[in-house]
């Protein structure tokens, strides 16, 4: 074999390996593509200043389904994100509430709220907007994230009829393969989500 290509089958694997993540494949510091067990398969990019993620979910055969574009505080958790569809609709936009409070969850995400980017929808009898899910975030007693509660606010319809079953939140570092770092406040400003 070749110095040069058992190099690069080398790096390869390393990227696989350290990305500990089943399926992905981290192509240097700025893309990583991951293969979903359906054929499917996530492209990721993000430019030098890492401060947005682009995800675009494409078929089997290549087809663009859905481009998510995340965008992040400085320590790169996400903030908020908005999602389209293969033709360039923008359909949902989602935001990430993280904890301000010190303690065993301080910078960890508390709640991902998205809304319907076609139709606003109020509260009755308020001009606030409401979301149409919720994922609420707990975490056990080691700082542990434990499986979310989702919540699904469209009257008649399951969230994975609407949405599809997961949270729109990046679940990994796509460009290292680890949990996300969730640290820091999201935006030291701000006040909890849904809550006091």
């Amino acid at each position: 074999m070749h110095f040069k290509t058992l190099l690069a089958t080398v790096l390869l694997l390393i990227g696989i390996a350290a990305a500990g993540v089943p399926g992905l494949e981290v192509k240097g510091p700025y893309s990583s593509i991951k293969r979903n067990k359906d054929g499917s398969y996530e492209e990721f990019s993000r430019p030098p200043d890492e401060r947005t993620i682009t995800k675009k979910l494409k078929s089997a055969n290549h087809t663009l389904l859905t481009t998510t574009i995340y965008r992040l505080t400085k320590e790169g958790n996400p903030l908020t994100c908005d999602i389209f569809d293969g033709k360039g609709t923008r359909l949902f936009k989602s935001r990430y509430g993280y904890d301000k409070r010190t303690g065993l969850t301080y910078g960890k995400l508390l709640e991902e709220q998205m809304f319907d980017a076609r139709v606003t929808r109020k509260k009755p009898g308020t001009d606030e907007e409401m979301p149409i899910r919720r994922f609420i975030y707990t975490y056990d007693a080691r700082g542990n994230r434990n499986a979310p509660i989702a919540i699904n606010l469209i009257p008649g319809k399951t969230a994975e009829e609407v949405f599809g079953a997961g949270p729109s939140g990046l679940q990994f570092d796509p460009f290292e393969g680890h949990p996300l770092p969730e640290k820091g406040t999201a935006n030291p400003k701000g006040t909890r989500i849904g809550g006091k």
